[in-house]
């Protein structure tokens, strides 16, 4: 029999999974990214909070890294929204190439940092809703494959 403890295989996972203190190595913090260079910003509905290309990251990374936040998350913008959010499946679509190039600056800076990809279709939808819309409705049954195909 197997058992599957994949939340418990390292140290840093199972920082981020306990339940009994809270630690800034515990906190995930939000980035948001976008197609473009040199890009920074405002996001105007959240003051302080910044939109960042690719390569404008390692400033927000080294700030992340030198606070001792344990992990980021990261929120795809991308240039094309259609009905199903298809760009969301995109393997080299924004989120997916400002995640490998997070695994690898901070593998260059010998640091380790938690990656977590938001997977929500809202982004990614011309509706903004978090799946595939029937009648006004988002159908969960249709959308199930969609986030399947994101995820991975």
């Amino acid at each position: 029999m197997e058992r599957l403890r994949r939340l418990r295989k390292s140290p840093l996972l199972r920082d981020a999974v306990a339940e009994t203190q809270i630690k800034i190595r515990g906190l995930i913090y939000p980035i948001f990214v976008q197609w473009g260079t040199g890009i920074k910003e405002e996001v105007s509905s959240m003051p302080g909070v910044y939109r960042y290309s690719v390569d404008r990251l390692p400033e927000l990374l080294d700030a992340v890294l030198q606070a001792g936040i344990g992990g980021v998350m990261v929120f795809g913008i991308p240039q094309h929204k259609d009905e199903t959010g298809s760009d969301c499946q995109s393997l080299d679509g924004i989120a997916p190439t400002a995640i490998g190039f997070i695994k690898d600056y901070c593998r260059q800076k010998g640091k380790e940092l938690l990656v977590v990809a938001d997977i929500c279709l809202c982004e990614y939808t011309s509706h903004g809703h978090c799946g595939v819309l029937e009648h006004g409705d988002v159908e969960n049954d249709a959308s199930l494959p969609l986030h399947a195909k994101a995820a991975l």
